[in-house]
């Protein structure tokens, strides 16, 4: 396929830059100039969409990463959704490690993920009760009627093994909102987590005021939805592509979806925050910074703090497992408050910031999903645009992975800036029913600011990386 002007211009621009890049059949590979035996990294993305050289670059930086005690990157590759990151990691990096691990490729926001839940409702009987049932739902997400509290034995299980560690406990001694929860519910839909929702934590690396040694534990963040892209979204099921997996996850036309995006909220920048520091702190004396400020432990160099680090990056995953559950859950229980007693069972819930344990070394995604052979993964458009349940096919030339959503084209400062410049149809916002207590938040996230949903999905099923179970589209959202 023919590159337009446009295109080849900015490759040779980038070119100068010290970029090598080329196009083939949707797939550019990018390399450092200077850097001829780093791995090729491959960045899938649709002929017409934007190439943004500081992503680019961004890439073939943290492709070429190598620690001077052992270590390196052996295989890079960036879904469609592919786009700058603020912490100089591009988001939609997949890489490929032996020997290390990033910590810095992860970030803060670790275990940020997707939960999605299907209900037996009919979009006319929840709009005809919609008022009352966002009342309530403000109250938990925004205004703190919630209630999460646990006992210090709880939370201390949460971060040592997630879900099943928080259940377990919680069931022994139910509080807060989830007393009315039913808790073999909970533990029958815990096979639809990845890692079963519980990693090898410990809760040692949690804040100190989460992990008292006796009494309650009363968490302001648990619970709550976050900033950024993050949301909860009420949704319609409109059409399904496969049958047999759809019958299987009980998906059907005409359901509700709550589809939920959330991460590990203050504990992850607070573990996050602190291992990056570590991992800089740790560099080999003498040795040359890496010229992107990105650090790596070695596992010959560094073995055990590579242990702590993915236990550390192991006990703020699982505060997200669990925060995405109670998000969930406050949902399904207002539900049933005002609609009946609805079942509302999960369908799939993954991460998409997260070290993988791969062969002999690692697999780190960074804002991007595992999609292995037969893996439900759900991949939102924006809350003006579709959202779909994709299932995985296992594409090892694309490491198993897959977009984590449609990706952004403006940045939100750059959006909010010139917001003002916009009409309500220039930003895809009529229509939108976004439930949020800041006004800017419709502005940030408008749909005008994501590339195109639909030719990200059609991108990955034409490489072989996923297939489509079910199409959705948003009936309203919550921002916080």
């Amino acid at each position: 396929m023919q590159q337009p002007k446009h295109t080849q211009r900015l490759l040779r621009a980038l070119a100068k830059q010290g970029l090598d890049v080329s196009y083939d059949d949707h797939v550019y590979k990018v390399r450092l100039n200077d850097c001829p035996d780093a791995p090729v990294a491959e960045v899938l993305l649709p002929l017409d969409f934007p190439i943004e050289g500081k992503a680019f670059k961004q890439l073939a930086s943290l492709t070429n990463l190598a620690h001077p005690g052992g270590g390196k990157v052996t295989h890079t590759f960036a879904t469609p959704d592919f786009h700058p990151g603020d912490t100089g990691v591009a988001i939609g990096s997949v890489i490929q490690t032996q020997g290390m691990v990033v910590p810095a490729a992860v970030g803060s926001d670790i275990n940020c993920g997707m939960r999605l839940h299907v209900v037996d409702l009919s979009v006319e009987d929840f709009l005809a009760q919609r008022d009352k049932f966002v009342e309530l739902m403000k109250g938990d997400y925004f205004f703190g009627t919630r209630d999460v509290t646990m006992t210090a034995a709880t939370s201390c299980a949460m971060f040592n093994d997630g879900i099943p560690g928080w259940l377990e406990q919680m069931t022994k001694q139910p509080l807060g909102s989830v007393v009315k929860s039913d808790f073999s519910q909970l533990w029958r839909e815990i096979d639809a987590v990845q890692f079963l929702g519980s990693m090898a934590g410990n809760a040692c690396w949690a804040p100190s005021e989460l992990i008292p040694a006796a009494g309650l534990v009363r968490d302001g963040d648990l619970g709550t939805i976050g900033g950024g892209n993050h949301f909860v979204e009420i949704q319609e099921v409109v059409e399904i592509r496969n049958p047999r997996l759809a019958y299987q996850s009980k998906v059907k036309v005409g359901q509700l979806a709550i589809a939920i995006h959330s991460g590990s909220r203050t504990v992850g920048k607070y573990i996050g925050g602190m291992w990056r520091d570590k991992a800089k702190a740790a560099w080999l004396k003498g040795c040359p910074f890496p010229n992107s400020n990105l650090f790596s432990l070695s596992t010959t160099s560094n073995p055990d703090l590579v242990a702590e680090y993915l236990e550390a990056e192991a006990t703020a995953a699982n505060y997200a497992f669990v925060n995405r559950l109670l998000l969930s859950e406050l949902l399904r229980l207002r539900l049933r408050q005002v609609y009946g007693d609805l079942a509302a069972p999960l369908v799939c819930d993954l991460p998409h910031n997260l070290t993988f344990p791969h062969s002999d070394g690692w697999i780190v995604r960074k804002g991007a999903c595992a999609a292995a052979m037969g893996q439900l993964l759900i991949t939102p458009g924006s809350m003006g645009t579709a959202s779909y349940l994709l299932a995985g096919l296992g594409n090892d030339r694309y490491l198993n992975s897959a977009a984590h959503g449609a990706g952004r084209t403006i940045s939100r400062f750059e959006l909010t800036r010139a917001g003002a410049n916009y009409t309500e149809s220039d930003l895809g916002l009529t229509g939108v029913d976004c439930i949020t207590l800041r006004s800017e938040r419709r502005i940030e996230e408008a749909p005008a600011a994501y590339k195109s949903i639909d030719q990200v999905i059609d991108t990955q099923v034409s490489a072989g990386m996923v297939e489509v179970v079910a199409k959705m589209r948003p009936i309203l959202t919550f921002k916080a």
